[in-house]
């Protein structure tokens, strides 16, 4: 059997009980630009451009759900980004790495840093409003 061919990724969905919330943090944060998405009747998305091949969906949470709302709603989690570093997260890599730290400080959003053991990465962890772990890299652009 053939294996998949050209793949990449194409999005990352997100659900929250707040879609506008939710979008307006990574609006403000990350700069992601919101993008035409479909109107599904029975719930809200808002879909956001994160790179020019690649989108997050912001799909409102269905109460039905049995999934947990957030990363740390399980019993055994918490909310501390130092735990971060090995524990489920999205990365983005940036080339404004130090006014994203302001950023952050500016909005209050307690963080983690550290590098990656060249020295030469700079990495910093945070939770989203919703709890969803996040990375922020330094990318090289000269």
């Amino acid at each position: 059997m053939a294996t998949a061919e050209g793949v990449q990724l194409n999005h990352i969905a997100r659900e929250s009980s707040d879609v506008k919330r939710l979008a307006s943090f990574y609006q403000e944060v990350l700069g992601f630009e919101q993008i035409e998405s479909p109107n599904f009747g029975d719930f809200e998305v808002i879909w956001l451009r994160v790179s020019p091949s690649l989108s997050m969906h912001i799909i409102q949470r269905d109460p039905q759900s049995k999934l947990p709302v957030g990363p740390y709603a399980a019993s055994a989690s918490v909310r501390d980004p130092k735990q971060l570093p090995r524990g489920h997260h999205v990365s983005f890599s940036v080339s404004n790495f130090d006014s994203v730290v302001q950023k952050l400080k500016e909005k209050g959003i307690e963080t983690f840093q550290k590098s990656q053991p060249n020295g030469k990465t700079k990495q910093l962890f945070f939770f989203d409003p919703d709890g969803n772990g996040l990375e922020v890299m330094s990318r090289d652009v000269s």
